[in-house]
């Protein structure tokens, strides 16, 4: 599957466009580490992208997230470490490989770097700067959503936080325009 499927793939899928717009920075971002590491920048980007496949209809049954997105990728014949990687991602299996990893710690970072554009002065990602992001980290009422845990996970990819935020940010910045930031 090329990107140009996988995009209408989600929008065949995902009606809500802030959801689509997580998975366009999830996107940028999983091929920013992609890049980074040296690993497969398609494959990487599709998972950042076809990640939430199934948010819609699990949004009320979410011990099914992940799954139902892994069944219809299988029926389409994706590659196993995208479906892997997907499954992992919410914890229905343990995230073993640096791509489901990387998914796991990168999912809620892109909500914490949204939240944190919003209630910046400029409202703009490319005014973003890391601190910012590490400070709006440090609040733990802000952006409850976003699992500090989970993206401090980055770690076991061998990326300091601020290292991560940065690769992050810059990756987000690139599709600024795609999320409206």
């Amino acid at each position: 599957m090329d990107r140009f499927e996988a995009l209408n793939l989600v929008r065949s899928h995902v009606k809500n466009k802030n959801l689509v717009k997580h998975m366009l920075a999830t996107e940028a971002v999983m091929r920013k580490l992609a890049q980074h590491f040296g690993e497969d920048e398609e494959l990487w980007g599709l998972t950042g992208l076809l990640h939430d496949l199934d948010y819609d209809q699990t949004v009320n049954d979410f011990p099914r997230h992940g799954l139902v997105t892994a069944e219809i990728l299988e029926g389409l014949g994706i590659e196993e470490g995208i479906i892997d990687a997907i499954k992992a991602h919410p914890g229905h299996r343990e995230a073993k490989t640096r791509l489901d990893k990387a998914l796991y710690a990168v999912d809620p970072l892109t909500g914490l770097i949204v939240a944190a554009t919003l209630m910046h002065p400029g409202k703009k990602l490319k005014e973003v700067d890391v601190q910012f992001v590490l400070n709006r980290f440090k609040e733990k009422r802000f952006a409850a959503g976003a699992n500090r845990e989970q993206i401090k996970s980055c770690e076991s990819l061998g990326l300091s936080l601020a290292s991560f935020v940065q690769l992050a940010l810059e990756a987000m910045q690139t599709v600024d325009q795609d999320l409206g930031l």
